[in-house]
């Protein structure tokens, strides 16, 4: 799309790097008959449980994080009179999860550096009704998993860590996802590889992922495929009131090849990061911390924080500017406390979580996508450049 005043592309923010493999096993699909739950999900199972390290039989595809998150609730048997404590700097899906087990999400602050939850904040905010720990590994930066770890286990909490960020990360040698009971992941149009939509639940043991893709096919014992392959029709039976939560053959046609493609895609995505970091140095934003010593960082948003008290610009004056130079950009994310909703709901203010009110008034995200060429990143750079001049 263009304009004569300004005959540049708009950069959509996110956008996937789609490659020709991903269109081909596409097109084998439509031409196979079989869309739905079938060998390619069961395929991208397998390597998905491959590449984090652990048994094909810990793993559950599902159609969004989302429901990952609502499944590892349910799973974890958390539900009506049961607290979960979560981060308030996070997408709303992560509350909303909570809220459809039937519990009450409690929110603990953010750490301002690293944008994370605060183990500080969550030991406070534990209580005999305490059932669940949602840790969010923002932007892709791990979370204090040691110190999260040693309060669940302390009190009998499950941890199920929002991983929708950070496939590619490590804290300490491990896997982000593994650490906690459940890890939870998105393969969203705009994460670091897509389905398109698209998510994985990986389980501690595999009596819970077994329950886990059961449960996201109306709790049924046998899915579609295994009943009407050529073995013979199979009957099944319905164990428990499940969801319609499957992944399709369809996305995990685009997930297979994109899997395969991880590393070098994240490795783009870190030679964009450090351009941003080496160009931004010298301007009066704030600018991500490199990752901690010992971690891995996932490297999925780039986020500036605008003080307009040092930039002389506000935040969505900002944004506005970075539109109007046909640069798509997001914010992420606004305190779940400015949201009607939840204020009217839980009695949620401001200022029980300062550092997130303050963070979410002040931060925005630039493209960090692989798609991105040379000539993308200099004008993002300039365009920021400019605003903040």
């Amino acid at each position: 799309m263009k304009d004569n005043a300004n005959p540049q592309p708009f950069l959509v923010f996110g956008a996937p790097r789609i490659e020709q493999a991903e269109i081909d096993e596409v097109t084998a699909v439509l031409h196979s008959g079989w869309l739905g739950t079938g060998p390619r999900v069961a395929q991208f199972e397998s390597d998905f449980a491959r590449y984090k390290g652990v048994s094909r039989e810990h793993v559950a595809a599902v159609n969004s994080c989302t429901a990952a998150l609502h499944l590892s609730l349910v799973a974890a048997g958390v539900g009506p009179g049961d607290e979960v404590i979560t981060t308030p700097l996070t997408f709303c899906a992560t509350v909303n999860s909570i809220i459809h087990a039937g519990a009450t999400p409690v929110l603990a602050d953010i750490d301002v550096d690293s944008m994370n939850i605060s183990p500080r904040e969550i030991e406070r905010r534990i209580t005999p009704r305490t059932r669940a720990i949602v840790p969010v590994h923002f932007a892709g930066r791990p979370c204090a998993m040691d110190e999260i770890m040693v309060l669940a286990r302390s009190h009998g909490i499950t941890v199920i860590e929002d991983c929708a960020h950070a496939i590619e990360a490590e804290y300490k040698g491990r896997p982000i996802g593994t650490i906690g009971d459940f890890g939870c992941f998105s393969f969203y149009v705009t994460k670091n590889i897509v389905t398109g939509e698209g998510g994985m639940t990986l389980c501690a043991d595999q009596d819970t992922a077994a329950r886990v893709r059961r449960l996201a096919l109306h709790g049924m014992s046998k899915d579609a495929w295994k009943r009407f392959d050529s073995t013979g029709y199979q009957h099944y039976e319905v164990v428990e009131a499940g969801f319609k939560y499957n992944m399709m053959d369809l996305q995990a046609a685009i997930g297979l090849h994109q899997l395969g493609r991880i590393e070098p895609y994240w490795l783009r995505r870190r030679d964009i990061w450090k351009q941003y970091q080496e160009a931004f140095r010298d301007l009066p934003l704030g600018l991500p911390d490199e990752p901690e010593a010992d971690t891995r960082h996932a490297l999925h948003l780039y986020t500036l924080r605008v003080d307009q008290r040092r930039c002389g610009v506000e935040r969505d004056a900002f944004l506005n500017a970075m539109t109007a130079l046909k640069i798509g950009v997001g914010v992420h994310y606004r305190s779940l406390t400015s949201y009607a909703f939840y204020r009217d709901r839980f009695a949620w203010r401001s200022e029980d979580c300062p550092n997130a009110t303050l963070v979410g008034d002040e931060t925005l995200s630039i493209p960090l996508s692989a798609k991105l060429d040379e000539g993308e990143i200099a004008r993002i750079i300039d365009a920021v450049r400019s605003i903040v001049s």
